[in-house]
């Protein structure tokens, strides 16, 4: 059976699925594309380990997570979602630079495809993907929500090095 567990966040509510331990996915109000959930029941106590990360997080107090998550897709999406989490903490990279660490060099576009269909927003760190130039691109929360995400990171990696 699905859980979810719906918490607050400075970026909106977060909406967490899974198994109410193993995380499949994390999704904002009028996410783009809008998950498939199905039936599924609500848990004001799952996903307590995420929930807590999550927090530490926007707290500036977590750079990275350690969660069990039940990521599924096709070879090249799992190979860019992968890349995904190599990127550093308060960086960015661009949709090619994903796309050849992904292993198809050339393919920007593919990993642009991919990187939508991330089901862990945050956790998996799409927000770090900017178009060529450094311009924000599209994110599934919104750009305003991305900008914020990468703001806070810059702050925070800002604040360590002093």
């Amino acid at each position: 059976m699905t859980v979810t567990r719906t918490i607050p966040s400075p970026v909106g509510e977060l909406l967490l699925v899974g198994d109410g331990q193993v995380l499949s996915g994390i999704y904002f109000p009028g996410h783009a594309p809008v998950p498939r959930i199905g039936p599924a029941s609500e848990d004001a106590e799952a996903f307590g380990d995420a929930a807590s990360q999550l927090d530490e997080f926007f707290g500036g107090r977590r750079t990275s997570f350690d969660l069990d998550l039940d990521l599924r897709g096709t070879p090249f999406q799992l190979g860019a979602w992968e890349a995904l989490r190599r990127i550093p903490y308060g960086g960015v990279a661009t949709y090619g630079e994903v796309a050849a660490a992904a292993g198809r060099a050339g393919a920007a576009r593919g990993a642009g495809h991919a990187i939508a269909r991330n089901p862990v927003s945050i956790v998996v760190p799409c927000h770090r993907v900017v178009g060529a130039g450094g311009r924000l691109t599209g994110y599934a929360g919104g750009l305003g929500r991305k900008q914020a995400l990468l703001d806070l990171e810059r702050r925070v990696r800002a604040a360590t090095r002093t």
